[in-house]
């Protein structure tokens, strides 16, 4: 087994009070889910890029599926409503603008593959690959994946842990290296009080079970609401953190309740970011906005302030 990355180290010069390994708290990368908002036009998906850029986040995500290959042929046969998703899907001649126009912005670029041939198309382009919670118990489309080479990360709604443990098996046994893992309710919109936050750190704490692929938890959100972003990256070893985003409340998903419109998501990533420069050290000792006010604390001599050298010195201001 690995050891713990973050284990406590002696300070030998102090064998009373060791020293611990301060390990300061950075906060997670957000990645915007464009799903299918996209309405299969690249202006529109290039736009996704940039705006999410624009709020603040790391990454963005599309997905690249074919009716044909996601859903059976008993149910396209029977459901009107499945066979018109094929609006939905992504045409692979986007990938490379999309892959060209998210290096421009900085964020990373990401696809998940839901049918084989989709990994050899997406590994040219990606930065990292996704793995929806749907296709979790499909072990070869996971072997594919982890056989590119890439980072994974894989979406966990409704798995047990033994699901999750063996899908996790079967990427390191394939050659996965770096598997994020994330914590998700599958429903659209997922009520918050079903958020069940705590499983982050069960997924977390699988790390320490496997030797050569190392393992990271997050959060992907349904819920659209702030206080599960802010409980998740506060509470919990949560390093990413997906969502679904749509531009102006047109796209295609965002009836359904869960997507994020961007004004809501940047003033959330922005509280986030702010929470974690807030963090500072776990040393003790006063803030630089402090060092006037320490010399008008009460004097210990006789209870007063300020204390008694700045007595003799002090005039007010005119």
């Amino acid at each position: 087994m690995r050891s713990d990355r973050n284990a406590e180290a002696a300070d030998p010069a102090d064998p009373i009070h060791p020293a611990k390994t301060e390990v300061r708290p950075t906060a997670p990368k957000f990645v915007a889910e464009v799903s299918s908002n996209h309405q299969c036009d690249l202006d529109r998906a290039l736009r996704f890029v940039d705006r999410a850029a624009d709020i603040g986040c790391d990454g963005v995500k599309f997905q690249l599926f074919k009716i044909d290959e996601l859903f059976a042929p008993e149910i396209l046969r029977q459901s009107a409503t499945h066979r018109a998703r094929r609006r939905w899907e992504l045409p692979e001649r986007f990938l490379a603008p999309i892959a060209d126009r998210c290096r421009e912005r900085g964020v990373a670029f990401s696809c998940t593959p839901f049918y084989l041939d989709a990994v050899a198309a997406l590994s040219p382009f990606v930065d990292f690959l996704k793995i929806a919670s749907y296709e979790l118990l499909w072990d070869d489309l996971l072997a594919a994946c982890a056989r590119t080479g890439l980072p994974l990360v894989l979406s966990t709604g409704m798995a047990t842990l033994d699901e999750v443990l063996h899908a996790a098996d079967v990427i390191e046994r394939a050659g996965g290296r770096d598997l994020t893992l994330l914590h998700c309710v599958s429903g659209y919109p997922a009520p918050a009080a079903e958020a069940n936050l705590a499983a982050i750190d069960s997924l977390a704490a699988l790390d320490a079970r496997f030797e050569n692929v190392s393992i990271r938890s997050g959060w992907s959100d349904h819920t659209v609401d702030p206080g599960v972003i802010f409980r998740a990256v506060h509470a919990h070893p949560t390093e990413m953190i997906e969502f679904h985003l749509d531009l102006e409340g047109d796209g295609d998903e965002f009836e359904s309740g869960h997507c994020w419109l961007p004004h809501d998501m940047q003033e959330t990533i922005e509280r986030v970011q702010t929470g974690f420069r807030a963090e500072g050290r776990a040393h003790k000792a006063p803030a630089e906005i402090e060092s006037e006010e320490r010399s008008w604390r009460a004097d210990p001599a006789d209870g007063l302030r300020p204390l008694r050298p700045l007595r003799h010195t002090w005039s007010p201001v005119a």
